[in-house]
């Protein structure tokens, strides 16, 4: 529990990195799966990063236009920031 401005940076850090390897616009893709998962019933205020990386993977898998790469980035983007997705 640090606080919302030193917890906020993992989920950044993981939009960044999945991001620079989908490539394009941020706002094209990556930007489009944060939004649908942070609007997804499945995430509330007490969503654990996990919980909400998994929602993220899902929401990419289930977007039209994305490749199985770009679903594969934003999972190894929560994994490079140390947060583990079961499934």
């Amino acid at each position: 529990m640090a606080g919302v401005h030193i917890n906020s940076g993992i989920p950044n850090k993981a939009f960044y990195l999945a991001a620079t390897e989908i490539g394009g616009r941020a706002w094209e893709k990556t930007g489009l799966i944060w939004y649908q998962a942070v609007r997804d019933p499945r995430v509330t205020e007490g969503t654990r990063f996990a919980d909400f990386a998994a929602v993220t993977i899902n929401v990419a898998s289930q977007m039209a236009g994305l490749k199985k790469t770009d679903v594969k980035a934003v999972a190894d983007a929560w994994a490079q920031v140390g947060v583990v997705v079961t499934s």
